[in-house]
Parts: structure tokens; sequence; C-alpha cells
């Protein structure tokens, strides 16, 4: 059995066809046989967690706190389902039992308040048809604001904790951490002119391996190659390990959850720090792995670098070769050679809860989701 503690520190390491449910959702590929092939990958990966996936309260891997549960019901209502199907429904009443009087939504003495509470709200986000949830999401809006490390924790803008969103007993932040607070954020209807969001970017700019006026940290000019690592706060942490100097390595999980929260913040594509991520991704494009990890953190990896390539608003992407790539059919080739026969994904590597077939399903679910245009 997975531990919460397990499930929230690994992940934290780290949007036409006729779809299940009967929910129209036009999909916007040149190749009809894609469009086929990304219909057949959600109907299956959907059943799979309707029949294997989901307990009887509702919830998906409860031993791990309602992050897993909200991310696939999260997954589930961005693939057209309502919030009134039963599956998804079940789900949503689960979830509604973590809400405190607080505003926070996470597991009793959860020592991941602001992680479970963002992913909660992107779940809530998606299924707030009628306003039934603007009261929860106001309140969880300001709860999450409040976990952020700022001038209240006694943090000023020199401090390296400034600005991030963190776990555990420390609650030190990390870029994973912010960047689903920024999503959060973003959720409820904060945009770059959100206090809370420019607060994060200074954090986010200091996970930047690019010496500059926004990262002074000793890391910064030790790697310099544009890249992004886990944090820079209490010491400095790379999940990629370190180099030779003591620089925390690049890898691309990171790098594109950096680049996306960026363009959250309002940053343009002749900034600086965009054009030096930008350019770690071009070097660096690869879908057969997490580059910088291997294969540990894959379906994380896919998720975000599927929600930070729609975010930019690029519909394709050139390599550092010259070669360019229709990323949205290569996500779909890749995700359906790596789908199960019941519909399923998992990871051989199981670091990080990988190894969860209704984490990983959700995960791919919610990459699939980018790959339609709006």
């Amino acid at each position: 059995m997975v531990s919460r503690r397990d499930f929230l520190a690994a992940s934290a390491a780290l949007g036409a066809g006729t779809l299940a449910g009967g929910a129209s959702i036009r999909l916007v590929l040149a190749d009809e046989t894609v469009s086929r092939r990304y219909e057949q990958m959600v109907t299956k990966a959907i059943d799979f967690l309707a029949t294997k996936g989901q307990a009887s309260d509702g919830s998906y891997n409860a031993a791990a706190g309602p992050g897993v549960t909200a991310l696939v019901t999260t997954a589930i209502l961005r693939h057209g389902r309502s919030p009134s199907d039963p599956l998804v429904a079940k789900s949503l009443k689960y979830l509604e039992g973590f809400v405190g009087e607080d505003g926070g939504i996470h597991a009793q003495d959860s020592f991941y308040k602001n992680y479970e509470t963002c992913l909660a709200i992107l779940c809530f986000t998606e299924a707030n048809k009628n306003g039934k949830y603007d009261t929860l999401l106001k309140k969880a809006d300001a709860f999450v604001k409040g976990t952020q490390w700022d001038e209240g924790e006694s943090k000023d803008k020199s401090d390296t904790f400034y600005g991030g969103a963190g776990y555990g007993r420390s609650k030190r932040p990390d870029l994973s951490n912010t960047t689903f607070l920024m999503d959060a954020l973003v959720a409820t209807g904060n945009d770059e002119n959100s206090e809370a969001i420019q607060r994060a970017l200074i954090f986010v700019s200091r996970c930047q391996n690019l010496e500059t006026e926004h990262n002074t940290t000793p890391f910064a000019a030790k790697v310099n190659d544009g890249g992004f690592y886990y944090t820079p706060a209490g010491g400095g942490s790379s999940q990629a390990g370190t180099t030779e100097n003591g620089g925390l390595r690049s890898y691309a999980s990171m790098t594109y959850a950096g680049l996306k929260s960026m363009i959250y913040a309002g940053l343009k594509e002749d900034d600086q720090r965009v054009k030096a991520a930008v350019q770690w991704l071009k070097k660096n494009y690869d879908l057969k792995s997490n580059p910088g990890m291997g294969d540990a953190g894959l379906y994380y990896y896919y998720h975000t670098f599927a929600k930070a390539l729609a975010t930019m608003g690029k519909d394709k992407f050139v390599d550092d070769k010259g070669v360019e790539h229709d990323w949205r059919a290569e996500l779909i080739d890749e995700l359906a050679s790596r789908q199960k026969e019941d519909g399923s994904w998992s990871n051989s590597n199981s670091r990080w809860l990988e190894g969860d077939a209704a984490l990983c399903t959700a995960y791919s679910l919610l990459a699939l989701s980018y790959c339609r245009k709006k």
C-alpha cells in the first residue's frame, strides 16, 4: 500500500470526436487517423478508471490522500464527462469530504496542505457548473495564498524561500509545488497582475540555471544552461543531481514547469529567461524519456510537457537541429504506444509512485487533454 507521503513527495519532485459518456469535444488535428487513435485511447482509459481504478467511495488510491483522486477526476472532467456523471459525482463527493472551514482541502493533519488543496482547486474548477463551487473556490484561493512564503512568514525578497510553496514539516518551497500553486491561482481567476503570481515568479526565476539580476544565487552560474532544477532553498536541490562544481543539474519536467510558470506571470518570448528555457528545451526535445531523469517521473513529464506547450500557444516546436515537431501528434503516438491493453498506463520505474496505474493514467489523460486546440 502506498502512503500519502510517498505520493505527495514524489509528485512534487517532479485542455472532433465523441468521447466516453457521449460528450462531444472538437479535436483539431490534421490527421484523421491520429484523431481516431486519440478517441480510442481516451475511451479505453476512462473505462479502465471506471471498472478497475475507482473504489466504492469514489476514491483512487485513498492511501495516498486526496491527491490522486483530484488528478484523476480532473482528467475525466477535461475529457467531457459531466459533474453529474456517476463516475465523477462519486469522486467529487469524496473530495468534498476534505474541505475545511479555513478553505483548505486536504487530509487531516496533512503535511501537504498546499499541494492537496491546489490539486482540489483544479478539480473543482473543472466541475464548477452554475457556480456550485464558487464559495469553496474563493476560500481555497485565499488558503493557498496564505501558504506562500512571503512577508507573512518574515521572508523578504532576498530570501530563497520567498514566493515559493512547499510541503513537509519544514515546508521548504520547490518548483513543482510552486507551479501547482500557480496553476491553482490561474484557475481561480488570478492573472499576471496578481501579487501572489508575481511573488511566485521571483521564486521560479531562482530555480533556473541562468545568472541574471533575477537569480543571483550561487547555483545559477555553475551550470548556466537555461534549464530548471527543483529548488534553490534550504541549500538547493535537483532531482537530477549535481555537477562536479556543485551546480544543480537541469531536467526537462522542471524546465517545462518553469517555462509555463513564467508565461503565467506575463513574461514574453523576448524575455531572457523565456529564451534561455526554450533554448534548453530545443536541445533536449524528447518523448522517449524525461530528459535529465531518464524514465523517472515520465508521466508527470508528459503532463507538464503538454500543458506548457499548450500554454505557449505553439502548434509546432522546432528543435535545435531545425526539425519541426507537431508535438500534439507525436505525444499522442507516444502515449498510444505505451497504453496497456486494459486502457491504463503505468511506469516500469516506480519512483514517485508511477507504478500506480491510476496516477499514470490521470497524467496521460491530462496530457492528452492539452492536445486539443481551443
